[in-house]
Order: structure tokens, then sequence, then C-alpha cells
């Protein structure tokens, strides 16, 4: 990576534009439709920690509706969209991610949804009556992605053969779980046309929930690190959704299943919006490897720790920080 040489861009870090042969061929498939083997959403898990889902059963029209509803709030003049934030750290934000350094060239606005009810938020915007379609469309939204995460979980827990199907989904269910909505703008950047790269939009980092669900529009951006540290760009899918294994995740099945490390990278034509939803457990949820898995002598790789404690060392951390390697045995 090399800087652009223009303070507009808040010390930005460019990223070489990929060669044909960096896209990602083939990514695994889970069609929720069909008698798809768990077998297969174990070995994305454990290969890649990433794969999408299709025919999930999500409307389609709903999510249109919640990236309108995005996109008009994003169209918002500057001084509306700063009202909604930053607020430790929900809300509104811009360029700076997180509160150790990090920039991307992105907006987004970040929502804890499993905290009160989203009339209630403290985000300034979601208060507002005229948000009142914005709040309808997310709620039926993060509803919908409760649902595909505990199916999508189960289909795990089928994979690893453990005799609760609900063994992983219930962590991420009830009202005292840590559930996250973050909504992703990458604005075009003009400065880039005419040069063979992109622009960092988020930095390359793991999610440090149990699992992601993210959506996004026909832009492409997306990239993931392969085993070897090869960066691939994933092929966009609006009708699908595209699932992370995160490091809770990777806890819990004590390293059978990979983090997975991305990026995504803005460009100088087109405007990106992506919609994740990152199931996480209550505060005070131990994360420790299933007893289910462990193998005969088979020990630990981690420390014992709660995802609480986890949480406030991942939001202490830089985005491309190891963030498990202090809770590593």
């Amino acid at each position: 990576m090399v800087v652009l040489a223009n303070p507009v861009l808040d010390q930005i870090s460019l990223i070489k534009s990929p060669d044909p042969g960096d896209y990602l061929s083939s990514i695994p498939t889970i069609d929720l439709s069909s008698s798809t083997s768990p077998d297969d959403i174990v070995r994305a898990c454990k290969e890649l920690g990433f794969f999408k889902v299709t025919n999930h059963g999500v409307s389609m029209d709903l999510a249109e509706k919640l990236e309108a509803e995005a996109v008009k709030f994003f169209s918002m003049s500057q001084s509306e969209k700063d009202k909604s934030g930053p607020s430790n750290p929900f809300g509104y934000g811009s360029k700076k991610i997180g509160m150790n350094g990090d920039v991307g060239w992105l907006e987004y606005l970040l929502i804890a949804t499993s905290a009160e009810p989203f009339c209630e938020s403290s985000i300034v915007f979601l208060r507002d009556p005229s948000s009142s379609s914005f709040r309808s469309a997310l709620h039926e939204y993060i509803t919908s992605m409760r649902k595909l995460v505990c199916q999508v979980l189960e289909l795990m827990a089928d994979g690893l053969q453990l005799e609760q199907r609900d063994t992983i989904s219930k962590v991420v269910q009830g009202s005292e779980c840590d559930e996250i909505f973050r909504l992703n703008h990458y604005p075009p950047c003009p400065l880039l046309q005419g040069f063979n790269c992109g622009l960092t939009g988020f930095g390359e980092h793991t999610d440090p929930q149990i699992i992601s669900v993210l959506r996004s529009n026909n832009t492409s951006g997306l990239q993931i690190a392969l085993s070897d540290g090869r960066w691939v760009s994933v092929p966009s899918d609006r009708d699908a959704f595209f699932i992370n294994v995160g490091d809770a995740l990777q806890v819990l099945t004590n390293g059978r299943f990979r983090s997975v490390k991305h990026r995504v990278v803005a460009n100088s034509l087109k405007s990106r919006v992506s919609m994740i939803y990152f199931g996480g457990p209550p505060l005070a949820q131990r994360i420790a490897p299933l007893p289910q898995l462990m193998e005969e002598g088979e020990q630990s790789l981690y420390k014992d720790f709660t995802w609480g404690e986890y949480k406030r060392a991942a939001y202490k951390s830089r985005l491309a920080d190891y963030r498990l390697g202090p809770f590593h045995l």
C-alpha cells in the first residue's frame, strides 16, 4: 500500500486494483431451500470462514426498502447527518473508524439494535418522526436477520455433529444478546480516476462477534484474505447474503472454524452501500471451546474469557490487530 498525497483523504491508504486472477472464482454457496449437506457449510467455515447463502427466504423487497432508506439518509446534508453521532461508538460517523486512529473512505450509521427499541435509540435521527419508514424497515430487516442467523448456526451444528441443534444459535438469541447493525456508504472518489488502484474503505480486520451477515448493492469492493495471505475480491451478489465467521465462533470451535480477515476497497466511479448484521452473545457469556467438540486429550487453544472482556479488548485495538492474540494459550 501507498498513501495518496492529498490532505482531503486524511491519509487513507491506496490499494492496488486486483488483477483478473485475483477474484474469488468459486464462492462456497449454501442453498437454504435444498438439502445442502451440512458438511458443505463446515468445509467453508474451516477453509475460508466465509460463504454465501441463497434461497434464504428473506424478502428482497424488504432488503431493497432498507437500502433505499439508507441511501436517503446518506444523501442528507452533512449538518443533518452529523446530528446523529457519534455516541461512543454508535450513531453516524465519517472517515474515522473507532477510537484508535483507523480511517477509511466511508460514512456509516452504527446501531445497537438489541439494547433498546429503535424509536428510543440514542441516535437522534431515529427519534425523529420523519424516520418512521426507516425504523419500520430496520425492525423488519433485523427480525429477518435473526431468523437467518439461527438457521445458519443450526446447520453448522449439524455439520459439527452436535447433538443439540441450538447449541450455538441459542447463544445469540434473547434480549441480552449484543446485537449490532451497521450501514456503510462508500462514496465514489473522483481523485482516483486514472489511477490503477482503489482507496481503503474499511481496513483489514476480523469481526469479533460470533457471526456476521452482509448484503450490499451491485458494487464490488469486498475482499477476503486466503489462508496463504493473498487478498481476493468477492463478486457482488445483491440477491444473496454473505456470512463471516467471527472471532468468538473460532474460539467456540477451538480453531476449527476460521475467523475471516476482510476489507473493503472504494473506487472512483460507483457508490457502494452495505448492510451488516452482527450476532453477538450477552456480555456475561463465557466464550470457550464447546465441550461437545473437544476430542479426547484435546486442549483449549484459548484462555477463558467472557464476551464483555473480549469486546472491551477489541475496542482498544486497531482494526488490523490480531485481537485473539492476547487470548491464546
